[in-house]
C-alpha cells in the first residue's frame, strides 16, 4: 500500500483529503497542519508520496520540495494550489515536483495524479494552461510590445521603476502603464511584486 504524508492548514481541506486518499487505498503515515510539521513527517516516514498544500504557515509547499531535494529524499512531491500564475509552475518545475494540482480541481485529478505519478511519471492540471501558453510574451495573442520586453527585462534585473524610467528617458507614469498591461497580458495577480517574481523566474525566457 503506497504510503503519503498529507498537510493543509484548512481542517476541513484536510479531513476531506485524509478520506479521499483513504478511500484510493494510500496509507496515510502523516498528517500535518503546517508546513514545518509536514516537512518533519516526512523526513520521519519517507513516504512514497506528499501531497501538500501551497501556501501554510511556517513552511509553504514550495519551500518544502526545495528542502526535500536538497535533503535527497525520494518522496514524489504534489502541491495543491489556488494559483494558476505560470510563473509557480516554471518554479514547481525545477524543484523536480511530481505534480501541480488546482484545488478546484483536486478530487477530479488526485486519483489520476497518483497513479501516474507512483509509476513515475509528472501530472499538472490541465486548467493551468488554459487560455495561455509556455513563453507568452512570443504568442502573438497577448505578445508584449518591444518596449514592454525591454522594461520585463530591467525589472528582472531588480530595478525600480523610477531607475527604469531614467534609464530609459520616459516617465514614471509610462513605466506604471506597461506594467499594468503586461501584468493583464501574462495573466498575473494584481500584486505589487507579481511582476517582478514572474520576470525573475523566467529569465531564462526574456534574456
Amino acid at each position: 500500500m503506497p504510503t503519503v504524508v498529507i498537510a493543509d492548514d484548512h481542517p476541513i481541506l484536510l479531513k476531506g483529503l485524509k478520506e479521499f486518499l483513504g478511500e484510493q487505498g494510500l496509507n496515510i503515515v502523516g498528517v500535518a497542519n503546517e508546513g514545518q510539521g509536514a516537512l518533519d513527517k516526512i523526513i520521519q516516514f519517507n513516504p512514497q508520496l506528499a501531497i501538500l498544500d501551497m501556501e501554510m504557515p511556517n513552511k509553504t509547499g514550495l519551500e518544502i520540495a526545495a528542502e526535500c531535494k536538497k535533503l535527497g529524499l525520494d518522496t514524489k512531491v504534489i502541491l495543491l494550489t489556488l494559483h494558476k500564475e505560470l510563473y509557480l509552475y516554471h518554479q514547481a518545475k525545477e524543484l523536480n515536483l511530481s505534480g501541480y494540482i488546482l484545488k478546484e480541481f483536486a478530487l477530479d485529478d488526485l486519483s489520476k495524479a497518483v497513479s501516474i505519478i507512483l509509476e513515475g511519471g509528472n501530472f499538472f492540471s490541465e486548467k493551468i494552461f488554459e487560455g495561455m501558453k509556455e513563453n507568452k510574451f512570443q504568442t502573438s495573442e497577448n505578445a508584449l510590445t518591444p518596449s514592454e520586453v525591454k522594461i520585463l527585462r530591467l525589472i528582472a534585473g531588480g530595478l525600480s521603476t523610477k531607475e527604469i524610467a531614467n534609464k530609459l528617458f520616459i516617465s514614471e507614469r509610462t513605466v506604471d502603464k506597461h506594467r499594468s498591461n503586461m501584468i493583464v497580458k501574462l495573466n498575473l495577480e494584481k500584486k505589487h511584486n507579481s511582476l517582478l517574481v514572474w520576470a525573475q523566474q523566467n529569465r531564462h525566457n526574456i534574456d
